[in-house]
Parts: C-alpha cells; structure tokens; sequence
C-alpha cells in the first residue's frame, strides 16, 4: 500500500486563548506551556461529514483521481451527528462514490487503524484498489466549555488520505487495552425509562495526568516497535508525524528518540488536538509544504482514549 494523496479541513472560526480566558479561568501564557496550542478552530454551522467531505475533495484531486474510481471509503469519528447513517455513507453521497463505506472508531488513535484496515483490504486482491481514509472530528459538541482543563486543547476538523497499491507501507503496530478510568465519554443521551444508568450528556472526562503519561511512554515504544519491524534504525526517519496532543509529549519523544525536533511535524498551535484528525491533518501539512521526497521515511503515531495507541512507518512514493 502507498499514500497517493492527501488533503485536510479546518472551520473558519478560530477561537483564541485569550477568548477562552473570558470563559474561564485561565491565560495565553499558561495554555501555551503546558499544551502547546495558540488557537484553535471550532464549527459554526458545519458538521463532521462536511468536514470530512471537504478534506476528502482535496485528498482526491491530490491523487488524480474521481470519487468514482474509490473501491471503498474508511471514516474514522467519535462525533458523527448520527448513528445512521453513518458519516461515511453521508460523505459517499455528497463526493459521488458508489463504493462500500463505514466508520469505524478508536479515538484519537483512529486514522491508523483505519489505516491499517485499508491496507489489509487492498492486501487482500479481491477488487479494492483505490480506498479513501478520512478522520473528521467536531470536537466541540463534546467539550465542557466549562472544564479548563479539556476546552483549551482540542478544536475541529478533518484529514484525509487516497491509499493504493504499492509497497510503502512498511510497518504498523495497533494497541489497545480497555481503561474507563482516564478517557471517557458517554455516547447517549437519556432515552430509556427502563435502563437506570443512562447519562445525562456526552462529554470529554479526562484524567490528565495519566492520559500524559501514558502518552510519553506510547510514543517512544510503539516508534522503537515499527521502525524495528520495518528494519530500520531510528536515525533513518527522515520525519515523526505525531498526534497533537502537547506540545510536552512530542518534545519528550524527541529528546528519547534522539531524533531533533525539525524532524517532528507540529501544527497544534494552530489547530489544538483534532482528535483522530490531527495525524492526517499534520501529514497534509507536510505534503502540501514540498517538503517530501521520493523514498523519505516517515513515522506515524498516536494515542488516545480506549486506551489505544497506533504506528506506522511509511516509504514516501507518490
């Protein structure tokens, strides 16, 4: 399997952390120590499938090809606006696709094993050529607008990527181990009169102190774990494109990698942590900056809520 294309999404709106410091209490200097982020982008009037539809347009024409040639379409989305149809079927429609196509989740962790999902389907030669991987996420609807402690790191958007046949994709670790303790979120509202634990509203909890540390140790391992499936040595990744989680976490991993921080892609000043969005969104940076070239080495990783974690090591050949 090979990347032959990419494209992201954001929504207009930025929201500063000065504007978030008239919501709650909290500052500009503090947010950007301890996480990293300057501004984010949230949705208006948009929704994860208008997102992904957008970033899917892009990773197309990126490609050189049309929704109608796509054997199949993998979202990966913990905020669809609804449970059917899926957010993958609303963006076949709106692009024009014909093909099969479904969500599936894993939280921020989630681009990659879509990811991965696409490759064993290409790697089974049964008709799937062309399959488009897209991570969208309107982060907002799910945020405590009240909790400084979640509203100043994520915002919205969506990343996509066209994957084909070819032989750059050299190694991949998925991960997961099931914990309710450091990331949660309910997923329904009270609808039952029988059921006597329903909640109440579908927001983010997260016990930040363990969410970071298990992201410090996640990112080192699961890079060590492809690069040494792949055959490689670390000193021959040419780039680390990381989840946006903290700015502390991608610095950490660099400094125990021995890898400098140029060759780490970092967008989360801009964007805050997209969720399952900001690996795609940050590869699309890179794409898009020129600044790849035929055979480079790349590291893609992240972690989140499950908890789960995800890597992959990927020759570059478009």
């Amino acid at each position: 399997m090979k990347i032959i294309g990419t494209g992201a999404y954001v929504p207009e709106k930025i929201v500063t952390n000065d504007d978030l410091s008239t919501m709650v209490e909290t500052s500009d200097e503090w947010i950007v120590q301890r996480v990293g982020v300057k501004e984010r982008r949230v949705s208006v009037n948009e929704t994860a499938a208008d997102f992904g539809v957008k970033a899917a347009k892009k990773a197309l024409e990126s490609a050189g090809i049309s929704a109608e040639e796509l054997d199949l379409i993998i979202v990966s989305t913990i905020t669809g606006e609804t449970l059917c149809p899926t957010t993958a079927a609303i963006i076949q429609k709106e692009i024009g696709a014909t093909c099969p196509a479904f969500d599936m989740q894993s939280a921020c962790s989630g681009f990659m094993f879509a990811l991965d999902t696409a490759d064993a389907f290409i790697s089974r030669g049964q008709g799937y050529k062309n399959v488009l991987v897209i991570a969208t996420e309107r982060m907002s609807k799910i945020i405590d607008w009240t909790d400084r402690s979640t509203c100043v790191i994520f915002g919205d958007g969506a990343g996509a990527a066209v994957v084909t046949e070819g032989d750059g994709y050299l190694a991949s670790s998925l991960f997961t181990k099931g914990d309710e303790e450091v990331l949660f979120i309910p997923s329904c509202t009270k609808n039952s009169p029988f059921y006597e634990n329903e909640y109440a509203d579908t927001k983010v909890f997260m016990n930040g102190s363990e969410t970071f540390n298990f992201a410090v140790r996640k990112i080192v391992d699961d890079i060590k774990e492809v690069a040494e499936k792949a055959g490689i040595e670390i000193s021959d990744i040419d780039y680390v494109v990381p989840h946006q989680a903290n700015i502390r976490i991608i610095s950490y991993a660099s400094k125990r990698l021995k890898l400098p921080m140029e060759k780490f892609v970092v967008d989360i000043d801009k964007y805050g942590n997209t969720s399952s969005a900001s690996v795609p969104i940050a590869l699309d940076d890179l794409v898009r900056e020129g600044k790849l070239k035929e055979g480079d080495i790349i590291a893609m990783c992240a972690f989140g809520g499950g908890l789960s974690s995800s890597a992959c090591i990927i020759k570059w050949s478009k």
